[in-house]
């Protein structure tokens, strides 16, 4: 059964290559003429840290799921749970760095942050090792609301006329 386990793993990275996809040009155009604050962590972090990430959670989930006996009624909270934060976390990117809309993408974050947390809470009973494999994501997550809302304060949004 080795196809589940290559597929749940691999399935955050198709949302984070389309965001890398997004954000490409973004970093070298329109990222640098924002105010940031001097803890970010350097561009050159982020492909690394997001690709450990996804691998993690998508591991995570294939835990969750081969331990609740697949797509089951029982799985259907701790998996939604998942496939919404995934969802956010894909939806973010396009945001932040295609729409250039910094209160969204911190109101976004938000919800992401407190979907991971949801999560991890309803894997905790399922699989301790997916949940300790969160853990990193969450802590992220913290930092990159914190950047991201740094990054809204000193950047007012310009209105459009």
């Amino acid at each position: 059964m080795w196809l589940p386990l290559v597929g749940m793993t691999a399935l955050p990275h198709i949302g984070g290559l389309y965001g890398g996809y997004i954000t490409r040009k973004e970093v070298k155009t329109w990222y640098p003429t924002l105010q940031k604050p001097s803890w970010r962590p350097p561009n050159a972090a982020f492909p690394i840290v997001w690709t450990c990430l996804y691998t993690g959670m998508g591991y995570g989930s294939y835990l969750v799921w081969k331990e609740l006996g697949g797509f089951t009624e029982e799985a259907l909270v701790p998996l939604g749970l998942y496939g919404l934060q995934l969802g956010l976390n894909w939806a973010w990117t396009p945001i932040f760095f295609g729409a250039h809309k910094l209160k969204w993408a911190l109101l976004e974050i938000m919800m992401l942050t407190g979907t991971v947390g949801a999560t991890m809470v309803k894997w905790y009973s399922v699989s301790r090792t997916a949940t300790l494999l969160m853990v990193p994501y969450l802590a992220w997550l913290c930092l990159a609301t914190s950047l991201n809302y740094c990054i809204w304060r000193d950047n007012p949004e310009k209105k459009e006329e």
